[in-house]
């Protein structure tokens, strides 16, 4: 599904469409509808950089036990435990 945002609504909020990107995605992730993952790339942001982000407007991020399990799984796949 694509979405599209008219020019004159990205000129009406003064903001890049990569600036809307990630106004939505720190939206969605605030609300609990986007993991941190799903956001980031919504945002067209390294996940670290994405953390950055709300870091920078006091947003906290979730982390929760099955984001847990996914790191200690992907830590396993690439052999560091």
């Amino acid at each position: 599904m694509s979405v599209v945002v008219p020019d004159e609504i990205l000129t009406a909020t003064r903001m890049t469409e990569a600036e809307m990107r990630q106004e939505i995605a720190v939206m969605l992730f605030q609300r609990e509808k986007l993991t941190l993952a799903q956001a980031s790339r919504f945002a067209g942001m390294h996940r670290v950089a994405f953390q950055h982000l709300l870091a920078s407007r006091h947003i906290p991020v979730h982390y929760g036990v099955e984001d847990l399990e996914r790191d200690i799984q992907n830590l396993r796949e690439m052999g560091r435990l």
